[in-house]
């Protein structure tokens, strides 16, 4: 049963019945005239390979709104992005694939490094950030919207009830977050569930009132890779480059529009991705290195709220989180009881343990260096440094992408 409850200070967009799909993309691609979207696929080579890809492929041919299509691809050797271009030449959009790691794009890196800005380390959050500044290069774009290439369960209603609410200018919202259900014969979505939410709330029993906490509790899937924003956003927003990504960028969004410009969006009734291991023993792979990553930038962006950092305050945040994630997960356990699905509740219990830990190295990590690894500078700090930045890496693709 769908629901239309309001929650938090951002807009919540439901799923309500059927979707008429047709008329959806029927007003996207009229809205589009005036205000064209850029689609982004931050990919992995080895993604080409798998049944999602493909899948998604099949979708996107039949989409007819979406301008440009910009694949931009994790590290890949020559003859691999020469299999890319060929694998997503069945498009029938213009696309364009982004070789971050081909000589011409390397240069681009160089050239922003000599200017002593922070690009961050290689992955998705770098990838993603010189697709948009390649979209920015081109000067006819209103929209960014964005997904992930491993969504098994992907169909064009997704994508375009994801564009919907920034593109149609009677909505005209500046960032659209998509959420979604990840049930199969269990639960899913351990981060959200067992780590992000109960720790915001933790915090808010802490530190009170606090807007930025409240904003970051508004969203029912705040770690969904899944959203649409204004070009604009693009231009001013910085992102980490670790697994802080979603966190960091709802922190950026927060600082740069209202938050009556945002909202949430239902894209899926389910949806089904690749799982990443707990980890539990190794700090430096799976959910646990996530973990650490997505609490030091949360904590990164209270400090830049004014909140100040204690030994104490950690010592009382970790048996706070703790019993609010037990609690949490009591409820988790009761929902899928209602619903017949499987619980574990001894992985359910380890993840809080593991998440324990990472809170633990998240603080040591906060405390001895608050500031940690700079975040991706914004395009338009790295336009006023290299001023001709945008038109070098316009040419650098598009040269990579010639026959």
């Amino acid at each position: 049963m769908a629901d239309f409850y309001q929650t938090g200070v951002i807009a919540t967009l439901h799923r309500l019945g059927r979707i008429d799909i047709e008329k959806l993309e029927a007003e996207l691609t009229w809205y589009a005239e005036e205000r064209p979207i850029a689609l982004v696929l931050p990919s992995l080579y080895s993604e080409l390979e798998g049944d999602a890809l493909k899948g998604i492929v099949r979708e996107l041919k039949e989409v007819k709104y979406i301008k440009e299509i910009v694949v931009t691809l994790g590290p890949a050797s020559e003859e691999e992005f020469k299999k890319s271009k060929e694998f997503f030449s069945v498009l029938p959009q213009k696309t364009r694939i982004i070789w971050n790691s081909g000589p011409r794009v390397e240069s681009i890196y160089k050239a922003i490094e000599a200017a002593d800005l922070p690009i961050g380390e290689p992955g998705k959050g770098r990838s993603a950030w010189m697709s948009y500044g390649y979209v920015l290069s081109q000067l006819k774009f209103s929209a960014i919207a964005l997904h992930d290439c491993d969504i098994v369960t992907y169909s064009r209603e997704l994508l375009a009830r994801l564009c919907y609410p920034v593109t149609n200018p009677n909505l005209d919202y500046d960032f659209c977050k998509g959420f979604y259900s990840r049930v199969t014969d269990r639960l899913h979505g351990r981060m959200t569930r067992l780590l992000v939410t109960p720790l915001i709330r933790s915090l808010q029993k802490i530190l009170g009132f606090l807007p930025i906490l409240v904003f970051f509790d508004s969203f029912r899937y705040p770690l969904a890779g899944e959203f649409s924003m204004d070009v604009d956003l693009a231009r001013v927003n910085r992102i980490p480059g670790d697994w802080g990504l979603e966190v960091g960028v709802l922190a950026e969004v927060y600082r740069n529009t209202s938050s009556r410009r945002v909202c949430q969006v239902d894209i899926a009734e389910n949806y089904e991705h690749k799982h990443q291991d707990l980890s539990p023993e190794d700090a430096s792979r799976g959910l646990y290195k996530m973990c650490v990553d997505i609490c030091k930038s949360i904590f990164r962006t209270l400090a830049s709220e004014g909140i100040v950092f204690s030994d104490g305050f950690f010592k009382t945040l970790v048996p706070t989180y703790v019993r609010t994630a037990q609690d949490m997960l009591k409820r988790y356990e009761d929902d899928a009881a209602v619903n017949s699905l499987f619980f574990d509740r001894h992985e359910e219990s380890l993840a809080v343990e593991t998440f324990t830990n990472g809170i633990k190295k998240a603080a040591e990590t906060i405390t001895e260096d608050p500031l940690g690894v700079p975040l991706i500078s914004s395009w338009d700090r790295v336009t006023s440094a290299v001023p001709d930045i945008l038109d070098r890496i316009r040419k650098a693709v598009d040269e990579d992408n010639k026959p």
